[in-house]
């Protein structure tokens, strides 16, 4: 992990100024996106720097969140609601259509991807705990996957990370009989991670879909032997060093005939830089002042705590993810991921949400990458994956805390809940760098060098279409050799949090400083998404340069299997 640490220390200004330098320079469409991305947040922020919320405040968070995910569709379609995903994601159809251009696909067409994602169950579960500044973060999260080739995937990682975190908060003119406050905060979390991949293909036959069921079920068994064991260490005497106990006979009857691919070791560092913001209403609890030896003279009113609910928040992240394979497919290998995440929600009791994400994954020899280190020579990526993802939904859910307060110590107890549909628009690029030339041009693309791009981020939309005269080497990279992809998923995600906080703090008007002694905050989400639409790729390049997206066989002859 020594080259990974390195890495991000000799990087990590590189990659902050390249993403603020994408945000500033992104032209067109690319810019529509981010504007309404950075709206998300913003309107939050505005209530908390202006101290001021509009009544129609929560329409326009839902608006500039339909815009994330339809930058083209224009205010009066937003606006009323019909944001629903349409299937033609980020771009128009110059060459970048939402249907087929062309049904007819050569067979063994190289531009086609092999697989693709037909449905995901996931479970998340965190735990953080603050100290003063210090935040401490521990999670799980748990995947079962189903590929359209009849492969099934269960992976599990957890992570702990540490930083640090602090916030401000103000109450809102006008609102302050309401209990109206917005909150602005930030946090640093510096972590790592260990988990792993279980690949379940023992059932290979001319019939994906068959393959699919059996591998899935196997799977299924394979994830209830995990949860059975996982029980069996919190038994009194458990020692994994000793013959197996009557616990562990019994979690090891629960494994399939078929046992997966062992799962792969892999050491994993996250870097996560967050901002977020919120408002929230509600209502103030007072005393009369008197009372004790007091009594007899008043004050005036005391507030002796609170009770109020979340209605608006966004989130702003960025991490950096190391993961170094020392087995299984990607022995040997190394991989950056940087991710930059924009989401937002709005509504009390019903809840509008939307996310924009933005990804790019780097792998490296790992062996070939630490010698480039210690020498101080340039390094010569093998891959590149470029993934871009949208989501809007709404559903219902509550988010609320009640706080007492005793002098200047505050104790804050919160909970909440709720469902949420939502559609997801997916797209990829990627490009394997088996030679040279576009290895350093992915290379000099991360280092900021090279010719500049007008569009530094391109979507795989972009790169279907034809390139300018003046494009960069990296779009005409894209263009000429990347697999291009694009998915649409329904979704469904169930989550609860629950927290309790012990604050100190002081108040000067609607303004309130301070800072946590102690807080715990415990989240549970899960989430399910099956795909849907019509998947499509874009072949190779045609008379006149432009890739038509054309209908994905490989991944339209799988169904997904509802679990």
């Amino acid at each position: 992990m020594k080259g990974g640490r390195r890495f991000r220390r000799r990087h990590r200004h590189r990659y902050e100024r390249g993403w603020s330098d994408r945000l500033r320079h992104d032209r067109g469409q690319g810019g529509a996106e981010y504007a309404a991305m950075v709206g998300v947040v913003s309107l939050v922020i505005a209530a908390i720097v202006g101290l001021s919320v509009p009544a129609d405040e929560a329409t326009g968070l839902k608006s500039a969140v339909c815009r994330i995910l339809h930058p083209l569709s224009g205010a009066e379609a937003c606006s009323s609601g019909d944001y629903a995903g349409d299937g033609k994601g980020d771009g128009g159809d110059d060459g970048g259509g939402g249907g087929p251009d062309d049904p007819f696909v050569p067979n063994g067409d190289p531009f086609e991807p092999a697989r693709c994602l037909l449905s995901q169950d996931q479970t998340k579960d965190t735990v953080v705990i603050q100290i003063v500044f210090i935040k401490i973060s521990s999670s799980e999260t748990v995947k079962l996957q189903q590929w359209s080739d009849g492969t099934v995937t269960l992976e599990r990682v957890n992570e702990t990370s540490g930083g640090v975190t602090a916030s401000i908060s103000a109450g809102i003119p006008g609102l302050k009989d309401w209990g109206g406050s917005a909150k602005l905060s930030g946090t640093f979390l510096a972590g790592s991670g260990s988990g792993g991949q279980w690949l379940f293909n023992g059932h290979k036959s001319d019939d994906p879909q068959a393959d699919l069921a059996a591998n899935l079920k196997d799977a299924q068994q394979f994830a209830a032997y995990l949860k059975a064991n996982d029980g069996c260490k919190f038994q009194s005497g458990y020692n994994p060093g000793a013959a197996m106990g009557a616990c562990a006979q019994d979690a090891a009857s629960k494994k399939p005939d078929l046992e997966p691919e062992l799962a792969p070791d892999v050491d994993i560092t996250k870097t996560s830089i967050e901002a977020s913001g919120n408002a929230s209403f509600g209502g103030k609890f007072k005393g009369n002042g008197k009372g004790g030896k007091d009594a007899g003279k008043s004050d005036g009113p005391k507030d002796l705590g609170k009770i109020s609910g979340e209605v608006l928040n966004g989130t702003m992240t960025e991490d950096v993810v190391v993961m170094r394979s020392h087995s299984g497919p990607n022995a040997g290998k190394i991989t950056f991921i940087y991710t930059f995440t924009v989401k937002g929600s709005a509504g009390a009791g019903g809840v509008a949400t939307g996310e924009r994400m933005q990804q790019v994954s780097v792998t490296y020899d790992a062996a070939a990458y630490d010698q480039e280190e210690k020498d101080g020579a340039s390094h010569h990526p093998e891959k590149l994956l470029i993934t871009t993802s949208q989501e809007a939904g709404d559903g219902t859910g509550l988010k609320i805390e009640g706080g007492a307060n005793a002098g200047p110590v505050t104790i804050d107890v919160g909970g909440g809940g709720g469902s949420t549909k939502s559609q997801i628009h997916t797209e990829s690029a990627e490009v394997i760098l088996d030679n040279d030339t576009d290895s350093t041009t992915v290379e000099d693309w991360l280092r900021g060098k090279g010719n500049p791009a007008k569009n530094p981020l391109p979507s795989p939309s972009d790169a279907a279409e034809v390139p300018d005269s003046d494009a960069s080497d990296l779009e005409r990279l894209l263009h000429d050799k990347g697999k291009l992809s694009r998915l649409d998923y329904n979704a469904n995600t169930d989550w609860w949090n629950a927290s309790l906080g012990i604050g100190f703090g002081i108040s000067a008007g609607q303004i309130s400083l301070g800072f946590k002694i102690f807080g715990i905050e415990m989240t549970h989400e899960s989430k399910n998404q099956t795909i849907t639409g019509n998947p499509t790729y874009a072949t190779g390049p045609k008379s006149g340069g432009a890739r038509p997206w054309v209908e994905w066989k490989n991944c339209t002859q799988t169904k997904p299997i509802p679990t």
